[in-house]
């Protein structure tokens, strides 16, 4: 997929150096509100929502929990699409034509991002390319696999567990 550096307007809004914030950046940059305002509702959502553990140690800047960006995008109409259930393997990937085309937010492992029409928005690129060596025992290959003299590669995709999307 095609990747654009975008930090959902965290410089303008003041803020300097590197910080946990992707949630925050993802839904400004998707919802195209100013970064400041989605910065505030998130930590005000979590300071009127029941104190849990989980909850306490959320904030816009280090990491926001999974209940917090859930309700505030619901309440703006968005709905969550999964893309994995327990049990089912990863079936899409952050690759071309594997996502719808419009304004999404991708959940991966750790991490949020935006997605505009198959384009990453984000302050670095989050996709998965490694290649990966496994040893060759004369096994069949799967589709996405050749050998070399180092044994079995193959291309590792990053999965999507879901994203959201405007209802």
């Amino acid at each position: 997929m095609k990747y654009v550096y975008d930090d959902g307007g965290r410089a303008a809004a003041g803020y300097k150096g590197d910080a946990g914030d992707c949630v925050t950046r993802a839904i400004a940059i998707a919802l195209e509100k100013p970064y400041q305002e989605v910065y505030d509702d998130l930590n005000g959502l979590r300071a009127s929502m029941r104190q849990t553990r989980r909850v306490r140690g959320s904030s816009s800047r280090t990491g926001v929990n999974r209940r917090i960006y859930d309700h505030y995008l619901k309440s703006h109409g968005w709905v969550w699409e999964p893309t994995m259930s327990i049990g089912s393997g990863c079936k899409v990937h952050l690759t071309d034509g594997e996502l719808p085309i419009g304004r999404i937010i991708v959940r991966l492992s750790k991490h949020l991002a935006a997605v505009i029409d198959g384009v990453i928005h984000d302050t670095h690129d989050p996709q998965r390319e490694a290649h990966c060596v496994e040893p060759d025992h004369g096994q069949p290959l799967k589709a996405s696999q050749w050998r070399n003299e180092n044994g079995i590669c193959s291309i590792q995709r990053r999965c999507v567990y879901g994203y959201y999307r405007a209802s």
